[in-house]
């Protein structure tokens, strides 16, 4: 009889409310969160990545990813485009064809495949090129210090241009490819090099010309090429997209279109006088007699001096038609990918695979019962 008390009392000293301070102060105090998360439920038992090396690692890949899919997409639509462009800055004839009578014209001569003439070096060389750039560009700007906060205008021009002379030095086999085989249909019949695809193309360059010959030829002007035009489509995209969310605009679709659209103009002014010089570097045969150019700025000083300065600019028409839904589709494919992909967020694949079932037309039990599971196996060793 002496213990029970001394439990009964012990049991109730368990039992006994908190003060009331201790109460209304549980009560004030929030939960602890992490501001940066958004998962409810079942998905907040999903494994996070630890910010580090491996975050940087997975970024690289999914910039190289993003960059080649999207890319290869807004290539691919764009290609008529660029084929006329080419065209246009290959014609020394009178009178000059403009973009809708160059474009009637290879209709007429070649038909409708005629416009997709290259088309499969154009897909390559992006998949090449445009996936190094994109890539390099994320690694880049991490390097300037971009985890720590915004980057200057000049740390995102000196990025892009950087990352656009590596992607193109990359991608220059594919490049050269492309270029002649869009050309080849504006030679006589007899001089055609008549390559069948990208594979034909590159395989009878380097038995012909040699392998290093790939980038010898016509390497600087385009990785000149490629920094500036990379600074337009990349660092001005940025610099267009954080002006236009500073104005109030949402980060949408909407959005990305009008930065794109602003970066298709910025890159098409910077880039197409150094482009119809590079056109004319990999397409010069002096073996037939034409003029023999021996750099870009040779090439650009000899137009200037024999066709006038506005020859610089030969084919912009055709160069913005082509930038514009090259650029507006690439990015807008980009920033979706990158919104599947979760790029940055620091998420593990569990994580965005379970954000992508949130934002989907998934019904509410399969998508619980999906995150279950993924929990789970999440949990095993």
């Amino acid at each position: 009889r002496a213990a029970r008390p001394r439990t009964q009392r012990r049991g109730a000293a368990r039992r006994s409310p908190r003060p009331p301070e201790a109460m209304a102060a549980a009560a004030v105090a929030p939960a602890p969160t992490q501001p940066s998360e958004r998962h409810l439920g079942m998905e907040a038992r999903l494994p996070r990545t630890a910010p580090g090396e491996k975050r940087k690692a997975q970024s690289m890949w999914k910039g190289f990813v993003q960059g080649s899919v999207g890319a290869a997409v807004g290539g691919s639509c764009a290609h008529p485009l660029d084929l006329i462009k080419v065209r246009m800055q290959l014609q020394t004839e009178m009178p000059k064809l403009n973009m809708v009578q160059m474009g009637a014209r290879i209709f007429q001569t070649e038909g409708f495949f005629g416009l997709f003439k290259g088309v499969d070096a154009s897909a390559a060389r992006q998949l090449v090129y445009s996936g190094t750039r994109f890539g390099m560009y994320d690694v880049l700007k991490q390097a300037a210090g971009e985890s720590q906060g915004p980057i200057s205008m000049l740390a995102k021009v000196v990025c892009a241009a950087g990352s656009g002379a590596i992607g193109a030095f990359a991608g220059n086999p594919g490049d050269l490819a492309m270029v002649r085989m869009q050309a080849d249909g504006k030679l006589p019949v007899d001089q055609r090099r008549n390559y069948k695809n990208i594979f034909d193309a590159v395989g009878k360059i380097a038995r012909t010309e040699g392998a290093l010959s790939m980038w010898r030829t016509g390497v600087v002007p385009n990785m000149n090429r490629a920094a500036i035009i990379t600074v337009g489509q990349l660092a001005a995209y940025d610099t267009c997209k954080e002006t236009l969310l500073a104005q109030g605009f949402k980060d949408g679709i909407p959005t990305h279109f009008g930065a794109s659209f602003m970066a298709a103009f910025i890159a098409s002014v910077m880039s197409n006088p150094v482009d119809v010089a590079k056109t004319r570097l990999m397409n010069q045969r002096p073996e037939l007699g034409g003029p023999v150019y021996t750099g870009t700025l040779n090439a650009m000083t000899t137009m200037c001096r024999t066709e006038g300065p506005l020859s610089l600019y030969k084919g912009f028409a055709a160069t913005f038609a082509r930038q514009c839904p090259y650029v507006v589709i690439t990015w807008v494919t980009v920033e979706q990918l990158k919104k599947v992909m979760k790029d940055g967020d620091g998420c593990s694949t569990h994580g965005c695979f379970s954000e992508m079932l949130m934002t989907c037309h998934v019904p509410a039990s399969a998508r619980l019962l999906t995150v279950a599971l993924a929990a789970r196996a999440a949990d095993r060793p």
